[in-house]
Order: structure tokens, then sequence, then C-alpha cells
């Protein structure tokens, strides 16, 4: 994280009155560790983690869950993972009978997968889409050789656009910039009027941000962000 973006980020709170944060696919407990690792200068005003976990900071910067979104999105997971056992189950043998990837179950994440390369699980994503496909709502996030299964109305797009209801923004005021494949739904012009991607972006998230009008840095990661910021917020 460079100091140029906090220092952006200070300055746009100040005069446009931004709120900011960060959307993940890592736990709040990593996030919290990650703060302190990377020494912020001020927290972010709050965390989207595991994709769909939506934390707010209080006054003395402990992260509190918004506690109906947070419950209404794990019943609505472990429902269709309870509906979808013998679904899973067929995922997972087709997975360990095909490849080498490892098949994840653990206390909050119910079942993901992560493979040996990012080409092993290209293969994994063309072979399991046409198996998912009898359940609607089954769906998955992926950010590299990590996936993980879960419901399609909770991603990082969703919780995204509660967390900008929850401050009363309109899409066309809400900037979103990613770089890999779980990112998807949130850089969709339905969530975030204003897109952008680094220039270290995997090429599904370019081609989303091409074709939806958006901006690509020629600069990578939080330099990239810092691009992105400029180029919609300092016209």
């Amino acid at each position: 994280m460079p100091v140029a973006f906090f220092d952006l980020i200070r300055t746009l709170r100040e005069e446009q009155g931004v709120v900011w944060g960060i959307n993940t696919g890592r736990s709040m407990a990593q996030m919290v560790e990650g703060f302190i690792e990377s020494k912020f200068p001020f927290l972010p005003d709050w965390v989207i983690a595991r994709e769909r976990e939506v934390y707010f900071p209080n006054v003395f910067g402990r992260w509190l869950p918004e506690t109906k979104w947070n419950k209404r999105c794990e019943k609505e997971i472990h429902g269709l993972f309870k509906k979808s056992k013998k679904l899973l189950a067929h995922l997972r043998k087709s997975v360990e009978e095909h490849t080498g990837a490892q098949w994840i179950e653990m206390d909050g994440e119910p079942a993901g997968i992560i493979s040996r390369t990012e080409e092993e699980m290209e293969w994994i994503v063309d072979h399991i889409t046409p198996i998912i496909e009898s359940e609607p709502h089954f769906s998955w996030q992926r950010n590299s050789i990590y996936l993980r299964f879960g419901h399609r109305d909770f991603q990082k797009g969703s919780s995204l656009t509660h967390v900008a209801n929850h401050y009363q923004i309109p899409v066309s005021r809400r900037f979103a910039i990613g770089d890999s494949h779980n990112d998807l739904e949130m850089l969709d012009p339905a969530n975030a009027g204003m897109i952008a991607c680094p220039s270290n972006a995997v090429e599904a998230v370019n081609q989303k941000i091409r074709s939806n009008g958006g901006f690509i840095a020629q600069s990578a990661y939080g330099h990239g962000a810092i691009e992105g910021l400029r180029h919609f917020f300092c016209q």
C-alpha cells in the first residue's frame, strides 16, 4: 500500500466526503493482521470480508459485524449447501479424480478448491460450469488458484451495493477497482458506476473494464488504484 494512496484517500475524505473500504476474499481476522503488519495510518470506513461479510469499525477501532446482513448471508449459504449435498459430492469426486487439486472443508468455508496451477484451475472452472447449472443459486468465487463455493446472491458486487445503500450512495457515485476473477461482480455497472483495474489485472477483468467504458491504469497494484482514483475524482 503506497503512502501516496493514503494521502489521496485523506484528501478525498476531507474535500469530497468519500468513504473508503476494502472488498476482499480474506477473513476479517486476516484483515486486522494486515492493517497492523502494513502499518495503515488510518482504518477503512468499512470492510467486506470473505466476499460477503460486512463490517464497520466503532469509535475504538473495533470491527463490528453488520449482523442482519451477515446472518442472512450465512443462513442462505448454509441452506443452499444443505440442499446441494449431492451436487457438492459430485463436484468433489470429479475434481479429485481428474486433477491434483485439494478440496477444502472448514469452519466458515463449507467447500472450496485449491489447485496446483492457474492452468489447472482454468480446467476445473470449465469442467464444473455445466455441472452446477442444475442449481441456479449455486456459484463460486475465484482468485488465482483458490476457489470458494457459495450463493450467487452473496458476492463482492451484492455486498458492495449493500454497503453503498447503508451510506445512501447512488450507483453513479460508487468507485470500484479490482484485478481478479472474484472482482467481476463488483466491477459490474449495476454495482459501481466508476470502475477501474490496475495493469496487473487478469484478462477477464480487463475485458470487463473495456466493455463497460472503465479505466485501465498503466501502473500495477496500489499505484494503479491511485491512478484510478485520480482519473475519476481529481479531474
